[in-house]
């Protein structure tokens, strides 16, 4: 029987729209933790799970009931665990939109049971956002103390061993990210205004797992001495198109319930969809034909955004299946942020490729017929 405050937080929770991995998937980590419990697996220090089961939470297992949560490259999730079990930090690169974040959230919940301690890299990203900062009315009435301090995600997650996620690194100056050289090489804070001795040592389990996209890169390029302290993975895109329609429909039935609840999102519509995406990904149809490349993303978690949007117009506006239609018109709030070379893109796509197959297959020229007018 649940007492008041577990109804309390189980409303509070039934209320969010994202809930952190670590909540969403409380009952997999049960299952993977007494697995290694009766297994009587090695845990490495600090660790919740055992790297094993670190995998398999991320990978799936169906003997224990365990999703996949990480479609792609296996041995690359093999690596990252390995990562952290040693000294180095991780460092995850890649276009935008290839799930970067969402592994080191996985990792960061399986390993240390939470994916909170994180700092959201920006131009604003302050060396307090890194260290830690002070409560300056305590401050000022009591001076520096353990009570005024405000520790960071990096001074909570080394004081309990925990791993951190450090977004967007490189969106931060480059005296902001050297900061972490000494974190990582010493694994220790000092905090100089409490003594000129007081430090915080890192507790087993501590790291860093920090995400960068390629677009991004020479914004801030990090430095020799800070990339040292990474062992860098490359997050690569889907490429297989069979492979990104399953992706795609597994997020549909995630985010929106399964077939028969979620509005009908037909296979052949879905190929429509994850095709344009993939021919302008590429820039080239599956058959060679050369197609100008948007500066825009055209991910996968953006396909499943405009699958999703479709899938809504079809439910409130229209009469519950999505077509080509739908989705060329929700295609056009992605691939053009407003940029006018990108419009022109778009519409040498459309014109010289969407046409074509318009001459000969329905759901083109749905398609087409809904797109030709949006750039023009």
């Amino acid at each position: 029987m649940s007492t008041d405050r577990e109804t309390q937080q189980m409303t509070q929770q039934s209320q969010e729209q994202r809930l952190p991995a670590e909540v969403r998937y409380a009952d997999e980590l049960a299952r993977l933790a007494k697995a290694d419990a009766d297994n009587g697996a090695e845990l490495p220090p600090g660790w919740r799970l055992s790297p094993r089961a670190v995998r398999a939470f991320i990978v799936g297992d169906s003997a224990l009931g365990v999703t996949r949560k990480f479609y792609g490259d296996d041995p690359l999730v093999d690596r990252a665990v390995v990562s952290l079990l040693g000294r180095q930090g991780l460092m995850l690169v890649g276009e935008p939109g290839t799930a970067k974040s969402m592994l080191s959230e996985l990792l960061a919940a399986a390993v240390s049971g939470t994916s909170n301690l994180t700092i959201q890299g920006t131009a604003g990203t302050t060396e307090d956002h890194v260290r830690y900062s002070w409560n300056y009315a305590l401050l000022i009435a009591e001076g520096p103390s353990e009570r005024s301090l405000v520790p960071s995600a990096i001074h909570t997650g080394m004081s309990e061993g925990k791993v951190v996620r450090f977004e967007e690194i490189t969106r931060c100056a480059p005296e902001i990210q050297d900061t972490l050289v000494s974190i990582l090489s010493e694994k220790q804070l000092m905090v100089p205004e409490l003594g000129s001795e007081v430090r915080v040592a890192a507790r087993p389990g501590f790291n860093i797992i920090a995400t960068a996209n390629l677009k991004d890169r020479g914004v801030h390029e990090m430095s020799a001495a800070l990339k040292r302290r990474f062992n860098f993975e490359t997050v690569a895109p889907v490429r297989d198109r069979d492979f990104e329609i399953e992706l795609v429909e597994r997020r549909l039935t995630a985010e929106l319930g399964p077939a028969g609840v979620r509005p009908d999102f037909s296979r052949d519509v879905l190929e429509v969809l994850v095709t344009v995406f993939a021919d302008l990904r590429v820039g080239a149809t599956k058959d060679g034909t050369p197609v100008k490349r948007p500066e825009t993303v055209m991910s996968t978690a953006e396909a499943v955004n405009v699958a999703i949007a479709a899938s809504l117009e079809a439910r409130y506006l229209g009469d519950g299946t999505v077509t080509a239609a739908q989705v060329a018109r929700q295609v056009a709030g992605v691939a053009s942020k407003g940029e006018e070379e990108d419009a022109r893109r778009m519409r040498h796509y459309v014109d010289n490729v969407v046409r074509e197959r318009a001459r000969r297959d329905r759901r083109w020229k749905d398609f087409f017929d809904a797109a030709d007018p949006l750039w023009r």
